[in-house]
């Protein structure tokens, strides 16, 4: 009995003494610090008021101011070709010659028949006078004196009709020779001599380049900023550094259903001849002259469906700051609301940050 009590008694001190054991472990472990707060590395810019003229991009192409087919007006064998593809030509320079044998020997047969005409014209006047002299003697008839007056009409008929055929065969003799009907350069050649062509075989294809027309679109957006005779500088990859001048010439009607834009047409001056039809443009269309307006770099703009916001930085943290933009200025962009000059906003590092997150200014 003895015995048992006093295990029993151990029993309760070991207890204690682990007990009191797990008290001073937990006592003595120490206390974990909260985790850090996360910082965003970020660039900032100061918003800037500019004073810009307003303007629309396009891409666009150049094109022939005029082209032209230069045709053979008459039938034969092509016996001369004075031109080849890119000879620069002025206006009335000769193109081609078909054989014109045949034709001379038409206009000499017309000059015959016409002084024949003519002969018979003047003898028919001499017998007409002279019958009417006899006829108000009432030494011939009425009936002889009508003939008389017949034959000197059909004579006068026939001198006219001889007169027309001389002169159109005298025209036909002048379209042997194919004239240029402009100033500019072959762009393609489609005989050669030794051909026989017809009337209205086409020989030539011509352009004529200065000015130039400048073709480009504007979006259904920018149509309302369009008039005649606005001022357009373009670019062209054949001469880069270089800005070409151009003014708005035609504005088409109507917008392109598919793509619901306009077509706009301007003219260049092209005297060097440096712009070539069928090049490539860059088009800087100004609307309106120039105004001051706040802009931010493009980039530093993020979308969130319809929604536009840029990030700001107050002390350490970041602000978000919901915008409305404008137009677009090369690498700027306007905005109309949510930010005035002289606030600092984040353009590097943005898409990382949300409201009230600490930022860390990388200078």
């Amino acid at each position: 009995m003895g015995d048992m009590k006093k295990r029993s008694a151990g029993m309760e001190v070991l207890v204690w003494v682990a007990a009191a054991l797990v008290l001073v472990s937990a006592g003595c472990k120490k206390k974990e610090p909260p985790p850090a707060e996360r910082v965003i590395n970020v660039q900032v810019q100061t918003v800037e008021k500019k004073s810009l003229k307003p303007f629309v991009e396009a891409i666009g192409s150049l094109k022939a101011f005029e082209e032209v087919i230069a045709s053979s007006q008459v039938e034969g064998l092509l016996t001369r070709v004075y031109v080849e593809e890119g000879t620069p030509v002025t206006k009335g320079k000769v193109l081609a010659a078909v054989d014109d044998t045949d034709y001379r020997l038409e206009v000499r047969r017309a000059e015959a028949a016409l002084k024949q005409t003519e002969a018979t014209l003047v003898n028919t006047k001499v017998e007409q006078k002279r019958k009417e002299a006899l006829y108000k003697e009432q030494l011939v008839t009425q009936q002889q004196f009508d003939d008389v007056v017949t034959r000197l009409a059909l004579a006068e008929a026939e001198v006219d009709r001889a007169k027309a055929a001389l002169e159109l065969a005298r025209e036909r003799l002048a379209k042997v020779k194919i004239y240029s009907p402009l100033q500019g350069y072959v762009k393609e050649k489609k005989v050669s001599a030794g051909d026989y062509v017809r009337n209205g075989t086409p020989l030539f294809s011509l352009i004529k380049v200065d000015p130039i027309k400048l073709l480009f679109t504007v979006t259904e957006r920018d149509v309302g900023k369009l008039r005649v005779g606005q001022q357009v500088l373009f670019k062209v990859d054949s001469t880069p550094g270089k800005d070409f001048a151009a003014k708005v010439s035609i504005v088409y009607p109507s917008l392109e259903e598919r793509t619901r834009s306009l077509q706009v047409e301007a003219l260049a001056s092209n005297r060097g001849g440096l712009l070539k039809p069928g090049l490539f443009t860059r088009v800087i269309l100004y609307t309106s002259e120039a105004r001051d307006m706040v802009v931010v770099p493009i980039t530093s703009i993020l979308y969130e469906a319809d929604t536009m916001k840029v990030f700001l930085v107050e002390g350490d943290r970041a602000k978000e700051r919901k915008v409305k933009l404008g137009g677009k200025y090369g690498e700027l962009v306007e905005v109309t609301e949510g930010l005035k000059a002289g606030e600092t906003i984040v353009t590097v590092g943005q898409n990382n940050l949300a409201e009230g997150v600490k930022v860390h200014v990388a200078r």
